[in-house]
């Protein structure tokens, strides 16, 4: 309904189509986020998972995190890297691993 002139018009029109005055629209509801933890990976480790695990929660693949952190390491030199993967090792939880496929019933099943 047209605030203006009061006329019938689609729900999520941003004007009239009669009068073409502006309609106030709320903006449409999007989910809610899924909240991400910084967690090692169960899955994904080559020695504890923390590369992995930024990766999961950055987004990234986890090969680009792992050179990109053995590089910053070496240019670095090796202390500052090495001690903070072993920190992050040490304060990061491990994330839990993922549950199995649920089994299709008999009648779903191709023959």
């Amino acid at each position: 309904m047209c605030t203006n002139c009061q006329r019938e018009i689609a729900p999520a029109s941003n004007f009239c189509y009669y009068c073409g005055a502006r309609q106030s629209v709320p903006p449409p509801q999007r989910p809610p986020m899924a909240q991400r933890y910084l967690m090692r990976s169960a899955t994904d480790k080559r020695i504890a998972g923390v590369c992995a695990g930024f990766a999961d929660y950055f987004g990234l693949d986890a090969a680009l995190v792992r050179i990109v952190w053995v590089l910053l390491t070496f240019f670095t030199g090796i202390f500052p890297g090495t001690l903070i993967y072993i920190v992050s090792w040490l304060v990061m939880p491990v994330a839990p691993y993922p549950l199995p496929a649920a089994p299709q019933p008999a009648s779903d099943q191709p023959r």
